[in-house]
């Protein structure tokens, strides 16, 4: 069985993540004060893996996975849908002052990253900001390089490739590298973008 198929059931997944997942939004809680958030929109939410921390708000996590959003409503008792991020279109008159995407676009091919931020950008009201999370390609090899290629997306991006392809679609508020570290060892660099609708014209 391969490390990727493991990771498809979601109480595997769920502990895997347990000991980095705090580490992996802490940008998220330093940079912004949650308790203002009122609609949120969790792209990629997996098994609800974030979900308590808008425990307060109007949430909507939508993944691909049916194994994942059912895991999810029954632990969690939030709404979750099963949605293709690359479709999504929120309900007629509704967009969301708070979108995370964390960990979904290196997944992703240019292509389909471009057309999940292209569906973010509709979905997101005029004040909000999107919050996007994901990994960097390493630049050295040892532990970062083999975890990264042991991950189930293939699409690690450098961080300036990164930058680009936010910035077509958003105005950056924070891009901020950082790094998931266990008992002092670096395992992943990952980049956090925090970005605001365009002003078009």
């Amino acid at each position: 069985m391969e490390f990727s198929d493991v990771l498809d059931s979601a109480t595997l997944y769920r502990l895997w993540q347990m000991p980095f997942r705090r580490a992996k939004v802490t940008p998220l809680i330093d940079e912004n004060d949650l308790t203002s958030v009122r609609r949120v929109l969790d792209v990629g939410c997996g098994p609800g893996t974030n979900s308590d921390l808008f425990s307060h708000t109007n949430y909507l996590g939508i993944d691909l996975s049916e194994k994942y959003v059912t895991f999810a409503r029954r632990r969690f008792s939030r709404d979750f849908q099963v949605a293709d991020a690359r479709d999504y279109l929120p309900p007629a008159g509704r967009t969301y002052d708070f979108i995370l995407v964390n960990s979904l676009l290196h997944h992703m091919n240019d292509e389909d990253t471009r057309r999940i931020l292209r569906t973010m950008e509709q979905a997101l009201c005029e004040d909000g900001t999107i919050h996007i999370i994901d990994l960097l390609t390493p630049e050295c090899g040892g532990i970062p390089r083999l975890l990264a290629r042991r991950d189930r997306g293939s699409y690690a991006r450098p961080l300036a490739q990164w930058k680009e392809v936010f910035c077509e679609f958003f105005t950056p508020r924070v891009v901020k590298p950082f790094w998931v570290s266990l008992f002092g060892l670096r395992l992943w660099n990952l980049v956090y973008f925090k970005g605001g609708r365009r002003i078009h014209g």
